[in-house]
């Protein structure tokens, strides 16, 4: 063999240290751009920039497909996803990197090109300065990289006795250089973690100080027997932690009540008007309880909630700023909400002027809202799906027209309106229980909000309809808690469940999924009584 093929020739162990430069590289790359981010702003950074975009990017089965499957995780499953992809790019650059070292070192730049791509094309980009933690973090990780390769690449042959054999590898120079790339990035990443932190504390300090006036209109005392003590069965009002969220934000918005400002404006806003946080809380506020339901729940799926909100009428906020529904000639008929993180939803303005609770919600279940559920003002409209009207973090309301402007759900395949479907739940037993025979209570919960719930009926197998006992009912924007004792006999049995809303419409059995305006069928559960 030639003396230029032995210094050409991979030796032993090279690919391993090729690739423990190339994980050192990715690494360095995410935890300096992870501390720039910090500077610039959290969504900056590029695992949650490159997330998003995936998000906005993913096909509308697919996303139903991920929440339907990871449920409120989704979320974390694609930033690992994100990550393990990362992490094989890395691996892959370091083990070319000691043959084809400018290569490597060009290609670990691409990671910078994605993800300032990513950054700037969201809807909540800031421009430029958003490019900023993946362009520092790629060059950052080119030249650990470049640095790294050029200590495992072969050294030339040696001219005296006392110089490394011909090919052999600048192993001290590789461990120094390694073990100074790995605290450097240790330090950015404990950097770009408390920086990210202090970027939040303002906010945090600002919920901290929210002393919710009482509401002038205070929610009645729940009814008694609204809420059946039955095990198994779902709370009638959810926890704050219990409570469902789907959205987009990988990163929660944490918005400083004192900085945020509301904005209203658009077609016939007579007079457009911008609010602080201190505007809306000193008005006259009202607490309902009010329950929520996300357009991506399946029949018998988790994502609905009840809760207690407080916060101000919408429609009494509209009004004056000249704002009048279609039906008394205004001009606009849609209501767009924007979010601090880009979000773009839209309501019917109809529905939000037609008398029913319609809120801009600063408080829930007794406290100020959480932040995952929108701190420091969201919107709730009892009626209609979340993906139509409940807008977090809101910023902006804009009057305008449907055939004007299309919100980010609606370009992507689901509905423009969305009036909540009649829905009903069986919560126990639970699907594949093992009950003893005898009698079994089966219990859940229905729901039609604005609409009410007048009857829900169960059937065993394909027996008769059987009318379950209703609770009491707090108002027709919550749901209703069911239950009916069950002879069970020993055997395999379906229990299905339907419901009929106040205006004699009965849930519809024709199963369909969620897109593009909600699921509809009944739900069943199947069980077996030893």
């Amino acid at each position: 063999m030639s003396e230029n093929e032995k210094e050409r020739r991979i030796r032993p162990g090279t690919v391993a240290l090729g690739a423990l430069s190339g994980a050192l590289a990715g690494f360095a790359a995410l935890a300096f751009a992870e501390a720039v981010a910090g500077l610039v702003r959290p969504q900056a950074g590029p695992v949650v920039a490159v997330g998003g975009a995936a998000i906005d990017r993913t096909p509308t089965p697919v996303k139903d497909w991920a929440i339907r499957h990871f449920g409120t995780d989704d979320k974390l499953v694609l930033q690992l996803g994100i990550l393990a992809v990362l992490t094989l790019f890395a691996l892959l650059l370091g083990i070319a990197a000691p043959r084809f070292r400018r290569t490597a070192a060009l290609g670990a730049l691409l990671f910078g090109v994605v993800g300032a791509a990513a950054a700037t094309s969201r809807p909540d980009s800031r421009g430029v300065a958003d490019a900023l933690p993946s362009v520092v973090g790629a060059v950052v990780g080119a030249v650990v990289l470049y640095l790294l390769a050029g200590r495992l690449a072969p050294r030339p042959p040696a001219t005296t006795e006392r110089e490394a054999a011909p090919g052999d590898r600048d192993r001290r120079g590789f461990v120094i250089t390694a073990t100074a790339a790995a605290l450097a990035s240790a330090g950015a990443g404990a950097l770009g973690r408390s920086l990210g932190g202090a970027a939040g504390r303002d906010a945090v300090a600002s919920r901290r100080a929210v002393m919710l006036p009482a509401p002038a209109s205070p929610a009645a005392a729940v009814p008694r027997g609204a809420g059946l003590r039955i095990p198994g069965i779902s709370p009638f009002t959810t926890p704050n932690g219990s409570f469902y969220r789907v959205d987009t934000a990988l990163v929660v918005p944490k918005v400083d009540a004192t900085a945020w400002r509301l904005r209203i404006h658009g077609k016939g806003v007579a007079r457009p008007r911008t609010l602080t946080y201190d505007d809306l809380v000193r008005r006259e506020l009202i607490e309902r309880d009010i329950t929520l339901t996300c357009v991506s729940n399946e029949v018998g799926g988790p994502y609905v909630g009840n809760a207690r909100w407080i916060g101000v009428r919408l429609a009494d906020l509209l009004a004056e700023c000249g704002v009048r529904p279609p039906s008394r000639g205004g001009p606009a008929d849609q209501l767009v909400a924007r979010s601090v993180d880009g979000m773009t939803l839209g309501s019917p303005v109809e529905d939000v002027m037609d008398g029913r609770d319609a809120l801009l919600a600063v408080g829930m279940n007794g406290e100020p809202l959480p932040f995952a559920h929108g701190f420091p003002v969201r919107m709730v409209v009892p009626g209609l799906y979340g993906f139509v009207s409940a807008c977090k973090w809101i910023e902006d309301i804009e009057l305008t027209t449907f055939d004007a402007y299309d919100p980010y759900w609606v370009k992507r395949g689901w509905a423009r309106r969305a009036p909540v479907k009649t829905q009903s739940r069986i919560d126990t037993p639970k699907p594949f229980a093992r009950p003893s025979a005898g009698t079994v209570m089966v219990a859940g919960v229905a729901w039609v909000q604005h609409r009410g719930i007048d009857k829900v009926e169960v059937r065993v197998d394909d027996g008769p309809w059987r009318e379950a006992r209703l609770a009491a009912e707090d108002s027709r924007d919550t749901w209703r808690q069911w239950s009916l004792p069950w002879e069970a006999a020993k055997g395999s049995h379906t229990l299905t469940v339907r419901a009929t809303d106040r205006t004699g419409r009965l849930q519809t059995d024709r199963r369909t999924r969620t897109v593009p305006d909600g699921a509809s069928g009944w739900h069943s559960v199947v069980m077996t009584v030893d």
